[in-house]
């Protein structure tokens, strides 16, 4: 049995969009490892009970079961070696840790509470109710309270990818020449938002949105070819 991969999906399977799973699928078509995609939503849990846990991303290769995206990437580059790396070396990989840790600390954050409550609308009939509950138990406050003023946090959010908008005017990827997992692990965010809603984070005279333009292309464009909306 070759690799399979449980990822997040919307009403649509199609619809991708859990950036730590859209990490994984760009980390696989960076390997140029072929594997089976598995939609999942929120409420089959017990699709992935045999991880242990109730999240995606999943991965399974043959026996092997792994979770997180960090953790997958990791397996995939000591695993297939003789596949483009991931990371580039032990080096580079710190720095592409560093980058995933100020990703999920900074960018994801901001992103979400600009888009969390857009994200209903494109769920499963399903997963409404557990989505919305939930995540407003979580937050003391219903998804649209807590996605208020949002023109206050886009400014802000653009504020933040400052450090992304300076290294991109030097190079075109954050991995460097080419694309690599620090460039999978913000592209995921983007990719995340493209999916569920019609906001738009950048503007189009952002080096992060030339950058964001090339992500999509890359492999054969797959990220452009996701169920979402322009951007």
């Amino acid at each position: 049995m070759g690799l399979a991969f449980y990822e997040l999906v919307g009403a649509e399977d199609e619809r991708r969009f859990s950036p730590y799973c859209w990490r994984v699928r760009l980390a696989l078509r960076h390997k140029g490892l072929e594997f089976q995609a598995l939609p999942w939503r929120f409420t089959e849990k017990e699709r992935i009970a045999f991880s242990g846990q109730g999240k995606v991303p999943v991965l399974t290769d043959g026996g092997k079961v792994v979770i997180d995206s960090w953790a997958i990437a990791e397996y995939l580059d000591e695993t297939y070696p003789d596949r483009p790396s991931l990371f580039g070396g032990p080096s580079a990989k710190g720095m592409a840790r560093f980058i995933t840790d100020w990703c999920d600390s900074v960018v994801l954050p901001a992103v979400f509470r600009l888009i969390l409550a857009d994200i209903p609308a494109h769920l499963h009939r399903k997963d409404v109710d557990y989505f919305r509950s939930s995540r407003e138990r979580r937050l003391g406050m219903s998804l649209e309270e807590f996605c208020a003023e949002r023109e206050r946090h886009l400014a802000e959010l653009r504020k933040q990818l400052a450090p992304l908008r300076h290294c991109l005017a030097r190079q075109p990827y954050l991995a460097g020449q080419t694309p690599a997992w620090a460039d999978f692990a913000v592209q995921g965010v983007f990719q995340w938002a493209r999916g569920v809603s019609p906001l738009h984070l950048l503007d189009a005279d952002d080096a992060v949105f030339a950058w964001r333009e090339r992500m999509m292309d890359a492999f054969d464009g797959e990220g452009r070819q996701a169920l979402g909306y322009p951007v």
